[in-house]
């Protein structure tokens, strides 16, 4: 599959990241936002599920490529991506998956890639953004990118016409997180408890002054991230984020893959992301 076209021409692309949030905005709704580890059990898997969750109401679609050392991901995703690993994903391989689903007729649900930041720099900077660009993606997450260190990378992943998305934590001092938004674009990345991502029943309390706190820095739509697991704790939040951010409990079913046949686990994903998605719509 051909990746070097140029994806100004094409006449299918996904909806700017923005457009979506403007669009939920002016309908009170929130977004859902779930996550896939890419090739867990393999990349036709990943495929195929990525293909039925805009239907079954996600709104952006969040895509983990595969790390030995990832950063703050739990246990649940982490063995998703040694799984993937095993299977000897390549980079390359996830750019075609993505061109594949990108380039369908009527797609226009955004995706974003969440990666480390050395698979940015091990090809170069400029050679992975024309990839990401050309495969489809509308932005990318890189969750080990020092603030300091963000100014380079955010004018050249605009430059690509991508998103740059970046993490705020509960231990970010609000000086720090102005200047993390200011690189920022598409949304931000509100990370709910200190630690690693996984379910969590109950959220800190303290999320709700620290979202208060962002808002009043940024215009960018906040996205909530780490330990959201259940649409019962939808209606909790929802009035203080713009979007919802489901990983662990979603990678906890797909995992499951292998004990109840790939059919069914991905008809599991999908019923959680509907449920999940109707609280996100409810007013």
């Amino acid at each position: 599959m051909n990746l070097h076209t140029n994806r100004s021409t094409e006449m299918n692309l996904p909806q700017k990241i923005s457009a979506v949030f403007t669009e939920l905005r002016s309908k009170k709704q929130t977004a859902f936002i779930p996550f896939i580890p890419a090739g867990d059990p393999n990349l036709n898997a990943t495929g195929s599920i990525i293909s039925a969750l805009p239907r079954a109401g996600a709104d952006l679609i969040e895509i983990g490529f595969p790390f030995s050392d990832p950063i703050a991901d739990g246990p649940v995703i982490q063995a998703a991506y040694t799984r993937a690993l095993n299977q000897g994903i390549r980079v390359e391989s996830i750019f075609e998956m993505i061109h594949h689903l990108s380039s369908k007729p009527g797609w226009k649900t955004p995706l974003v890639g969440m990666v480390s930041y050395s698979l940015v720099f091990r090809p170069g900077v400029s050679k992975f953004l024309t990839r990401a660009n050309q495969s489809g993606l509308s932005g990318l997450i890189v969750p080990d990118l020092p603030i300091d260190e963000a100014e380079e990378l955010s004018a050249a992943v605009r430059e690509h016409h991508l998103d740059l998305i970046m993490l705020v934590s509960p231990l970010t001092p609000i000086d720090r997180a102005a200047k993390i938004a200011k690189y920022s674009s598409g949304f931000l990345y509100c990370v709910s408890t200190v630690g690693i991502t996984g379910e969590r029943t109950e959220l800190p309390s303290s999320l709700q002054a620290q979202l208060k706190s962002i808002r009043e820095l940024t215009s960018l739509p906040l996205c909530i991230g780490f330990g959201i697991s259940q649409p019962s704790q939808v209606q909790r939040w929802k009035e203080y984020a713009d979007g919802l951010i489901v990983g662990s409990a979603i990678v906890r079913r797909l995992e499951k893959a292998n004990e109840i046949g790939m059919d069914s686990a991905q008809s599991e994903i999908v019923e959680f992301v509907q449920e999940f998605s109707r609280e996100c719509k409810i007013r």
